[in-house]
């Protein structure tokens, strides 16, 4: 048995119950892991609330790290001790789990296990919206939402190492300030100003080639008007809700416009392209161009609490759960 923050019906942070959990032994395949961090994703939230539906009950959580206990059959490029990091295997939230072998990236040297944890999944995400979704160009101008938080914070220091001028919005003046100090040239705080006008200004009417918006309904038209023409926005999350274009047309009015809806699925689900987005990854925390910002961290028991933090805007930087 582990223990395990267990989901019994969707709903909101209440339905989270921290119980016992049966642990078998691997299967061909898979590895056992001792978890010694997990991170906290703004995907739990969908898949607790119904909105991203999972088979009943299940363990809530997609990151962790820690140390393999046990390989199964077949496993062969990974052994008892090693450390390793993964995203996507819903799970997480446990003590020790059973996961895919093919999912574990090995943690280099230099960097600690919560780190690990708390920019896998954000900082994959990062990677294939900056360097594939739009390969972010020397001096390109990109607009970031939310961009004090752990997904933010990572790729604006990111898409600042490659020369882009980076824009970001954020919901305080604490925040704006915590994302200038993480790479943004300009910081908007969207509570008090209107931000697409105020990009508008930035740009001197011209417009950004490219938003990323994990906030989603609050904030996506507004993004429209940010854009320039042909420009492109990748509408990543649903933080505040889920967006909708109900006329495709408005594209065409704004200025012949692009929107995409990437999901790491399609990016790095894949072994060899999740090897190569770690890498890259982990050689841009080494090198430096990459300060990991982890903003708070809550006993593995007190996930809800970290659910309500995260929903509430409250948090900043990644937001880890510890066994």
């Amino acid at each position: 048995m582990t223990k395990a923050i267990v989901v019994n019906q969707t709903g909101g942070p209440e339905v989270l119950s921290y119980e016992d959990w049966p642990l078998a032994n691997p299967g061909p395949g898979q590895v056992a892991l001792r978890q010694t961090a997990i991170g906290l994703n703004f995907i739990d939230t969908y898949q607790r609330s119904g909105l991203y539906p999972q088979p009943m009950p299940f363990v809530a959580g997609n990151e962790g790290a820690g140390v393999i206990t046990a390989i199964g059959d077949g496993v062969t490029d990974l052994k008892v001790g090693d450390r390793v990091v993964y995203q996507g295997q819903v799970g997480a939230y446990a003590t020790e789990r059973l996961a895919a072998a093919e999912r574990m990236v090995p943690i280099p040297d230099g960097i600690d296990d919560q780190t690990a944890a708390a920019i896998l999944l954000k900082g994959l995400t990062a990677y294939y919206l900056l360097f594939q979704t739009w390969p972010v160009a020397k001096g390109e101008t990109i607009l970031w939402h939310a961009a004090a938080g752990g997904t933010g914070l990572i790729a604006t220091q990111w898409a600042k190492a490659l020369g882009a001028d980076v824009i970001g919005t954020a919901g305080s003046d604490e925040k704006c300030a915590l994302a200038t100090a993480h790479g943004c040239d300009h910081v908007i705080n969207y509570n008090t100003e209107d931000f697409a006008a105020r990009v508008r200004d930035l740009t001197n009417g011209r417009g950004v080639d490219v938003v990323y918006d994990g906030v989603g309904k609050s904030t996506f038209e507004k993004s429209l008007d940010c854009l320039r023409p042909r420009g492109l926005l990748a509408s990543f999350g649903n933080a505040s809700g889920v967006p909708s274009l109900p006329d495709v047309t408005l594209l065409a009015r704004k200025g012949s416009l692009y929107v995409t809806r990437p999901t790491g699925t399609h990016y790095v689900g894949q072994r060899e392209n999740l090897l190569a987005g770690a890498s890259a990854l982990f050689k841009a925390v080494l090198d430096g161009a990459i300060k990991v910002e982890i903003g708070r961290t809550f006993p593995l028991s007190e996930a809800a609490d970290a659910h309500r933090a995260l929903e509430g805007r409250e948090t900043t930087g990644s937001v880890l759960l510890i066994p």
